[in-house]
This record gives structure tokens, C-alpha cells and sequence, in this order.
């Protein structure tokens, strides 16, 4: 049975393994501690900067999905900008990233969101084939900057 939650403090150590698990398989570091203990503060604050759902397959966390919302003055509305969305390799053929992509539009579409957005790596060939096959449009125009302070 496949479910999606929000994320519990109780099931924060859950959510930081799957997070780890992101890191292994983009080749990244993974987060210290510093950092892990920010993501804590910031996912359970008064005002949260971030929603994180986790996928759960038959009651056990196996992927999840970090949203916020940004905003675009052209539509003047909010977009739902998916930071994160990763599903371990084993579970990936049972459905629960297509639960988890669901319930983020789904929170868009809640919340008068005009749009949603997110990035691919380049070489992420199954990622990039899931949200084809959602109709997501590659926007070859645009290109990715980034200052890390």
C-alpha cells in the first residue's frame, strides 16, 4: 500500500536517511550535522520554510519531496518550486513517486499556484523520462546560476 504523509518529527531520522540516500546517488556529500539540525528547525518552525511529504511503501519511508513556494510577477501568483523529489531504487517501480509528484501539484493546485517548476540533472535520464511522461515542458531556455554563500 502506497501512502503519503507529511513529514512528523517523529519521522524526521526517516526523512534525513532518504535525504543521505539522495546525496549517495548524485554523487554529493551528505548533509552534517549543522545542517541537518537546520533542516529540522526549518521543517517544523511556526512559519516552515519548507513541506517535506514522505512516500511510504506498506507503512515503511521510501522517498520523499521537498516543496516551498516562490512567485512570479509575470502570472502574479504563487509557483510551487519542488526542490527535492527521490524514491529508493528498489521502491521505484511501485508507484510512489508518481504519488509523491501528485500530491505536490496537488498542493499547487490548492494554493493558486499558477505554475510548478523544478530541475533535472542533466544525466538523471530517469527523472527526466518520469516528468515526460507528466507532459512537464523542458525549458531549454532557461539556464541555472547560482551564487553558494
Amino acid at each position: 500500500m502506497i501512502d503519503v504523509v507529511r513529514l512528523t518529527p517523529e519521522r524526521f531520522d526517516e526523512f534525513i536517511e532518504l535525504v543521505n540516500a539522495l546525496a549517495d546517488y548524485e554523487h554529493l556529500n551528505r548533509p552534517p550535522a549543522d545542517a541537518v539540525e537546520r533542516l529540522r528547525a526549518d521543517a517544523f518552525a511556526p512559519s516552515p520554510r519548507f513541506v517535506a511529504l514522505l512516500g511510504l511503501l506498506d507503512g515503511k519511508a521510501v522517498g520523499y519531496a521537498i516543496t516551498l513556494e516562490t512567485y512570479s510577477s509575470f502570472l502574479a501568483k504563487p509557483t510551487q518550486y519542488l526542490e527535492d523529489l527521490f524514491v529508493l531504487e528498489d521502491a521505484r517501480t511501485h508507484g510512489v513517486g508518481g504519488r509523491l509528484f501528485d500530491a505536490v501539484h496537488d498542493m499547487a493546485r490548492t494554493n493558486g499556484c499558477g505554475r510548478m517548476e523544478w530541475q533535472v540533472l542533466d544525466w538523471n535520464m530517469l527523472a527526466r523520462d518520469f516528468y515526460a511522461r507528466r507532459q512537464a515542458t523542458y525549458m531549454k531556455e532557461w539556464l541555472v546560476y547560482r551564487i553558494t554563500l
